[in-house]
């Protein structure tokens, strides 16, 4: 079971061909209805594509098989994601806070460990592994708007919140909208 978990950085292309084994990670980390998992599938592919695009996983043991995973890019107009979550920062606190946070962003899009290997900073190493010698002046995540280990994690790495009880278009549960500046808190260098 768990161990010492080793870090590596998957390139586009091992990032696309583990794409099934990543997914898996997901499910067991979120267990979203599986109804949901092919359309996740079909988002992290695109955002592969994405510029400035960078994958950490994680493996245990002799094993190859990926225990977690975190993935980002460069923020950028245009992407579904930057431009709603850009709308409800200038909606809260106008387009000078917009600006501060989104002008020069790394989205970190997906940070997620299988259950029987969270709660032995994994998260952490990843998120750092993640944002290490980026040149953008921000990351930004969303997470669930709830008091969870993964919210403490961000919150001990320097994030803040930037938008709370944050509907994203579509429905679903309330998320939190997080920001810090680079690097993070506790990054080496």
């Amino acid at each position: 079971m768990p161990g010492a978990a080793l870090l590596r950085e998957l390139s586009q292309a091992d990032f696309r061909a583990e794409l099934d084994g990543l997914v898996a990670v997901y499910a067991a980390a979120m267990q979203p209805e599986a109804a949901q998992l092919p359309g996740r599938l079909s988002i992290m592919e695109r955002h592969a594509s994405y510029p400035a695009f960078k994958c950490i996983g994680a493996t245990a043991g002799d094993s190859p098989q990926v225990i977690a995973f975190a993935y980002g890019f460069r923020g950028e107009a245009g992407q579904w994601w930057h431009d709603v979550v850009r709308s409800g920062v200038i909606a809260a606190g106008g387009e000078s806070a917009a600006t501060a946070w989104l002008s020069d962003p790394m989205e970190i899009a997906e940070v997620h460990v299988r259950p029987e290997y969270q709660h032995q900073g994994i998260g952490r190493r990843l998120m750092l592994a993640l944002t290490a010698g980026r040149t953008e002046r921000t990351a930004i995540l969303s997470t669930q708007d709830a008091d969870s280990p993964a919210r403490r994690l961000y919150h001990s790495l320097g994030f803040t919140d930037l938008l709370a009880s944050f509907i994203f278009p579509g429905g679903g549960p309330p998320y939190a909208i997080m920001g810090a500046v680079l690097p993070l808190r506790g990054a080496t260098g």
